[in-house]
């Protein structure tokens, strides 16, 4: 088991958000959350990357455990040295005043510099380039001139860039079109199929994200009401009355 969330509850000031949740993310899996606004989602995804206070809220009881150990207390530049984590997170945070090259660089100052850094990053910067040609089109240019979709891709490829075998993904598809959303669904999806990327997206669309996710967990008010495979959670009356629009 790769990431196991035991009982966590947490939460901002006096206010709650998470009741006790459990749940579990295996090496190569693709796994997501979804619920609506308010349910917790985002709280879940800021505690896992140990994001420190205001950001993040602050964990009450519970553990969080990577690769059979807690990362309490393990500081988010770690996660991503060590542990291979690394979050995308909801609405982009990109480097507006930088270019698409010079944001993709700034995320590899994470990481090791051990022999063969260099070589690594240049097989990332290909990784990144493969996945979403535009961005290299646009390699040049100032990324806040980019389109909104393009704009996420650069989020993702800059997540790649940090060489993360785990990432945790925020509303992937907030804000695009249809058709780029299906276009960021397969580029995770072909992620997970050839790279082995292991991936916990949140997603308000859950028709969407369940169908391209192994398996997913449905959180309401800080809890964790149902789970299952992809194929169980969509034809669960309960699941599609609620959030499948059926």
């Amino acid at each position: 088991m790769l990431l196991e969330v035991k009982d966590l509850k947490v939460s901002y000031g006096n206010i709650e958000a998470l009741h006790g949740i459990s749940f579990n993310v295996d090496k190569g899996e693709i796994v997501t959350l979804i619920g609506a606004n308010g349910a917790g989602k985002t709280s879940t995804l800021l505690s896992l990357s140990r994001l420190s206070k205001p950001e993040a809220p602050t964990v009450k009881e519970g553990d969080i455990l990577f690769e059979g150990k807690s990362i309490l207390k393990t500081e988010p530049h770690v996660l991503i040295q060590n542990k291979m984590m690394c979050l995308v997170p909801e609405g982009r945070h990109i480097f507006g005043n930088l270019s698409v090259a010079e944001n993709l660089q700034m995320a590899t100052y994470g990481r090791r510099h051990d022999v063969g850094h260099d070589a690594r990053t240049s097989e990332l910067y290909d990784l990144v380039y493969d996945l979403f040609p535009r961005l290299y089109e646009r390699r040049k240019q100032r990324s806040e001139l980019l389109s909104g979709g393009e704009q996420q891709m650069l989020a993702v490829g800059r997540a790649l860039m940090t060489d993360c075998h785990f990432i945790m993904l925020d509303e992937p598809s907030m804000g695009l079109a249809p058709k780029l959303m299906y276009e960021m669904f397969r580029a995770l999806k072909r992620l997970n199929d050839q790279e082995n990327m292991t991936l916990l997206v949140i997603e308000q669309n859950a028709k969407v994200a369940l169908e391209f996710a192994h398996r997913g967990y449905v959180l309401s008010t800080g809890e964790i009401i149902a789970s299952g495979t992809s194929e169980e959670l969509l034809s669960n009356a309960d699941v599609k009355k609620a959030y499948l629009g059926g």
